[in-house]
């Protein structure tokens, strides 16, 4: 038996992580990815659009899950992905603000020398996140926030944002309640691959559901939304759970490689590492832009990204 002198036994190490990492390129860009490949790699890619997305967490049944948007179409952000979209000319105008300053989140996100971006990228997020899933993050002041947003009304709020008649200011402003910026947490920066037809610049950011406010998808355009259990959704890179849950004619017997761009793989991992939503959302971490880059790696055209 070992003395109460001996030091106890070392905890095991974590596996180390690699320091790259390769991806299969979704059948929906196979044809773009070679024809990349053909006229030579390295050429400047179209500008990518700005975008912002949040990553929704809460404790589960068996583990933290997030919410999850189906979107049809060839989109470069995923089949599956966080509800999230591009930045747009109406998040620049004024409106009530709680929480940390434009000039605190350009610090944040890194973009120090762009205030109006860091703005905007907030703004958007709160205002796809309302769109998308209905969940809005305001208050009538720094420390409340709105108790229900459903019913006819709300969804008509909804609707009129997602095709453009009102900006997230006017919704706010008629209700008059304040944009809450403390209740999101900085999480990631990727930009989509050069070789894509269309490009995103995407902030993500996580945050928690308000009490009282429920999730659910937009009535013209959602046609899938639900929590999902992020260790199950990345259990078996080959297997096709997740493209089953959706159940959708272009996911069902697809690999998450198939679903989802690189940058939504890599944040369910990292959701489905913690053992709270607690422990996701406290979780410090440098946001630094991840941008995939096609290359031939073994005879097959793959997305490498560089970890370091």
């Amino acid at each position: 038996m070992p003395s109460s002198a001996e030091p106890p036994a070392a905890a095991p190490r974590p596996p180390r992580r690699p320091a790259v990492r390769y991806f299969e390129i979704p059948e929906r860009q196979r044809e773009a990815a070679q024809a990349w490949l053909e006229r030579g790699a390295g050429i400047p890619g179209s500008s990518p659009t700005p975008a912002a997305a949040v990553v929704f967490v809460r404790d589960g049944d068996h583990g933290v899950e997030t919410y999850l948007s189906y979107r049809s179409g060839n989109s470069p952000l995923g089949t599956v992905g966080f509800p999230g979209g591009t930045l747009e000319a109406h998040d620049d105008e004024p409106l009530d603000w709680a929480g940390p300053s434009p000039a605190e989140w350009a610090r944040k996100l890194g973009t120090e020398g762009n205030l109006g971006r860091a703005r905007r990228a907030v703004v958007a997020a709160v205002r796809e996140a309302f769109e998308e899933t209905g969940v809005l993050l305001a208050g009538a002041d720094a420390m409340s926030t709105v108790e229900s947003v459903e019913g006819a009304e709300w969804m008509s709020s909804r609707e009129a944002l997602a095709v453009g008649d009102v900006s997230l200011a006017q919704v706010l402003g008629r209700r008059r309640l304040a944009l809450r910026s403390d209740l999101l947490k900085p999480l990631a920066h990727w930009v989509t691959s050069d070789f894509a037809h269309r490009r995103y610049d995407i902030h993500y950011f996580t945050a928690v559901v308000p009490d009282g406010q429920v999730a659910s998808v937009l009535e013209s355009k959602g046609s899938w939304g639900r929590w999902v259990d992020a260790a199950q959704a990345v259990a078996d890179p080959a297997g096709s759970w997740l493209g089953d849950l959706v159940g959708k004619e272009d996911t069902v017997g697809r690999t998450i490689d198939d679903l989802s761009s690189p940058g939504v793989q890599c944040m369910l991992e990292s959701v489905a590492e913690c053992s709270s939503a607690i422990t996701f959302l406290a979780k410090k971490r440098a946001v630094v832009a991840r941008n995939p880059v096609l290359e031939v790696h073994e005879g097959r055209p793959l997305l490498r990204l560089d970890l370091t």
